[in-house]
């Protein structure tokens, strides 16, 4: 290869991939636009017992479970407090538990761990404009000297500039009508931590995951028109207080409880990808949110890019042919990443009408992609 691979964006798909770079032994460096953390420390995620494979073959896992709360068990409550369904979380599997951590935490950490493998990352270098050439890529940076590269990868996120590098023409994100709250309390709610609470209530869905420090984690997805000018991603801009207007819909019960004793809330509008054209061109492709965004209602966002990355670094490790890696890699990863947008879409009650279903994968299948000492089909 000529030159390092660039990753555009050291969230958590750019970083995870820049672990499984490192480890097949590929240069990479790494672009992050803001010059800190950035992300926002309130909004929180789980990861599914295929994150948690995928961390594995990262050899990320143990840092992650350092920092992370893990969950065992799914309990779900009717409208008068009572548990009307409970199940293991991961099968059973002890190996691959579940866990629940914030996106900035997961990001942080596997970000640390890159750099003391050896991976160089640049805060503040925004990613501005690409020119391919015949033996890879020069990406122009914003403020700095252009940066030559045999690839160059977008983990920059739902409004991905290297997207659109990639595709002038790429649709903008879809707008579904569903607003996110969430937030974090003390001294509310009922249950043990590692419990996965699902209560079911005047909203789409809500959601508390308590803590071993006593905090209760929750989420409400609620159904909310978007305004034109919304930007994905971004808190809604919206005087009101969050909380109240989350209060106002929940009505009574343990749910409103919880929400009650927030210290703070953040809400967020919710935006998906349910048509997207080419992944890659021209040694420039999308992993993570870039390629496949999907609405929260199925908790595989983060997952889906750390099994990205897993893919993506086995590919270009198993064929030093950039453009077939790319090739192989999308081969492998596009139907089950939309099947999980047009799902995630679905259960939210608002299909993405038109677009590819997508392709399911069985565990067994995805479990050979994940392994970092088995080759790729």
């Amino acid at each position: 290869m000529s030159g390092p691979v660039v990753v555009s964006g050291a969230g958590i798909a750019g970083s995870a991939l820049a672990l499984g770079l490192a480890r097949a032994g590929i240069d990479v460096v790494v672009c992050e636009a803001h010059p800190d953390d950035g992300a926002d420390a309130g909004a929180f995620l789980t990861l599914a017992a295929n994150g948690v494979r995928a961390l594995d073959a990262l050899d990320a896992a143990d840092a992650v479970a350092a920092v992370s709360d893990e969950m065992t068990d799914l309990r779900v409550f009717d409208a008068t407090g009572a548990e009307v369904h409970r199940s293991p979380l991961g099968g059973g599997d002890e190996t691959v538990r579940y866990r629940c951590l914030t996106r900035a935490v997961l990001a942080r950490t596997l970000r640390d761990l890159a750099v003391a493998r050896g991976v160089e990352v640049r805060h503040g270098a925004r990613v501005a404009g690409a020119t391919p050439g015949a033996d890879g890529v020069t990406v122009h940076l914003d403020g700095a000297d252009d940066l030559h590269g045999c690839l160059l990868v977008g983990a920059d996120g739902l409004h991905s500039p290297v997207r659109t590098i990639i595709d002038p023409q790429a649709e903008p994100p879809r707008p579904i009508g569903q607003r996110v709250y969430y937030g974090s309390s003390h001294g509310a709610g009922t249950g043990r931590p590692g419990d996965f609470h699902v209560f079911r209530t005047g909203v789409q869905a809500f959601a508390a995951i308590p803590t071993p420090d006593g905090r209760t984690r929750w989420f409400a997805r609620v159904d909310d028109p978007v305004p034109d000018d919304a930007v994905p991603d971004d808190p809604v801009p919206d005087d009101a207080d969050p909380r109240a207007a989350l209060l106002a819909v929940l009505g009574g019960g343990t749910a409103a409880e919880i929400v009650a004793a927030a210290e703070e809330t953040f809400v967020t509008d919710v935006h998906d990808l349910p048509h997207v054209g080419p992944w890659s061109r021209d040694r420039m492709v999308v992993i993570g949110d870039a390629a496949h965004a999907a609405s929260p209602a199925t908790g595989q966002g983060a997952t889906m890019a750390l099994e990205d990355a897993v893919v993506l670094a086995k590919a270009l490790r198993q064929d030093p042919a950039v453009d077939a890696a790319l090739a192989r890699h999308e081969r492998l990863r596009r139907g089950r990443t939309q099947a999980n947008v047009v799902a995630s879409a679905a259960m939210s009650g608002h299909p993405a009408e038109g677009a590819d279903p997508g392709e399911t994968l069985p565990d067994e299948v995805l479990h050979t992609h994940l392994d970092r000492d088995r080759p790729l089909p």
